[in-house]
C-alpha cells in the first residue's frame, strides 16, 4: 500500500453496522469506535483515511456511504469478508450491552510513514490475529517519528482473555503519544488497581503521552506528566451513551492537531499548560455529551464545537452550540 499523506490521519480498525434493539424495536447505523473517531475527525476538518475490512454487501455500501457524507476516506483492507456487525440492546439508562459478528485477519496494512498520526484501538487492537498486525503498525509509526493515539475500548465479551488483552495493549500504550480509556477499560486491564495510581503509570510512559480518562456522569480526567485537569459533564439530555467516548477521543485529537499541540512540553511545563488541559478537556467533553443528546453513534459536525477554531484561548464554557 503506498505512503501515506502528510496532512491526513490514518485510523486503522473495526468499521461494522450497530443494530440498536430498544423495546423490541431494531435500528441499523454505521458504528464500530475506530469508524466512529475517524468520522469524528472528518466532521471537525481533518482529513482522515479509515483502514477496515468492509465487505462488498448491504452493510458495507452503508458503512462507505457513511464515510463519504463525513468527508472520511476508506481504504480497504484484504482479506474481504462480510461487514462486521455489533447488536447493542439498550438498557432504560441509555447504556448498552454489545453482541458482535466479527473477523478481523488484515494481512497488509498502509505504511505510516507520512501520516499526520494514527490512531488505533478497540476491537482492532485486541482481536487477534489482526491485532498482531496493528501492534506492528504502532512499531513502524513509531519508529518513523509519526504519533500514535490509542483508545483500548476493551470488549470482555469477545476478547475475554483479558490477559491477552493486556499484554497485546500495554506495548502500544508506551508507545502513544495519546492515550484514551474509560474507567471502565481501567478497571478491566488493571483490577483493583486505583484510578489515579493507572493515570500515573500511563502518563509516565517514555512517550511522555497525554492521558485522558472519562468516567461517564463524573466527566472525565487529563494528565500530562505530573499536572492533572479534571472536568465536569454538563449536564445533558441522554438518548443515549453508544459513541460518546469516541466522539471525545476526535474531539481532543482534533484540538490537538489542529492547534499544534502534540509536544509534550506543551502539555507539562509551558505556563499556560493548565488553561490547554482545560480547553481539552471542556471541547472532548462538550463533544461527547452532543453525541449523547441524539441516538447513535452521530458525532458532533465542525458548527457545533465553535470552540474548536478558537483554541485554548477560547470560553471553556462555550463548548458546544
Amino acid at each position: 500500500m503506498a505512503d501515506g499523506d502528510p496532512g491526513r490521519v490514518l485510523v486503522v480498525g473495526e468499521a461494522l453496522v450497530d443494530v440498536r434493539v430498544r423495546d423490541g424495536e431494531r435500528t441499523e447505523h454505521p458504528g464500530g469506535s475506530p469508524l466512529n473517531i475517524a468520522v469524528g475527525l472528518g466532521r471537525l476538518g481533518l482529513p482522515t483515511t479509515l483502514g477496515a475490512q468492509v465487505g462488498d454487501d448491504r452493510h458495507g455500501a452503508a458503512v462507505t456511504a457513511h464515510l463519504e457524507h463525513s468527508g472520511v476516506r476508506l481504504l480497504r483492507l484484504p482479506p474481504h469478508h462480510d461487514t462486521a456487525t455489533a447488536t447493542a440492546t439498550l438498557r432504560d439508562n441509555g447504556s448498552a450491552t454489545y453482541d458482535f459478528d466479527i473477523t478481523w485477519n488484515p494481512v497488509q496494512l498502509p505504511d505510516p510513514a507520512g501520516f499526520r498520526l494514527v490512531h488505533v484501538g478497540s476491537i482492532g487492537a485486541t482481536l487477534l490475529p489482526g491485532a498482531s498486525a496493528v501492534r506492528g503498525l504502532v512499531r513502524a509509526a513509531a519508529s518513523a517519528g509519526v504519533p500514535v493515539s490509542i483508545d483500548p475500548n476493551v470488549r470482555p465479551s469477545l476478547t475475554p482473555d483479558i490477559d491477552q488483552v493486556r499484554v497485546l495493549v500495554e506495548e502500544m500504550l508506551e508507545l502513544a503519544s495519546v492515550v484514551k480509556l474509560s474507567d471502565e477499560d481501567a478497571e478491566v486491564l488493571w483490577p483493583g488497581q486505583a484510578l489515579e495510581t493507572v493515570v500515573s503509570t500511563l502518563a509516565g510512559a517514555p512517550s511522555e503521552p497525554l492521558v485522558a480518562v472519562t468516567r461517564g456522569g463524573e466527566g472525565a480526567v487529563l494528565a500530562a506528566g505530573e499536572r492533572r485537569q479534571r472536568v465536569a459533564a454538563p449536564p445533558v439530555q441522554v438518548a443515549d451513551t453508544i459513541g460518546a467516548g469516541d466522539s471525545f477521543m476526535s474531539a481532543l485529537l482534533a484540538g490537538l492537531l489542529q492547534h499544534d499541540l502534540l509536544s509534550p512540553r506543551t502539555l507539562t511545563t509551558d505556563e499556560t499548560a493548565g488553561d490547554t488541559l482545560a480547553w481539552l478537556g471542556a471541547l472532548a467533553i462538550g463533544a461527547a455529551a452532543v453525541t449523547c443528546s441524539r441516538p447513535g453513534a452521530d458525532p458532533p459536525w465542525i458548527n457545533e464545537l465553535p470552540a474548536l477554531a478558537g483554541g485554548p484561548s477560547a470560553d471553556p464554557e462555550a463548548v458546544s452550540s
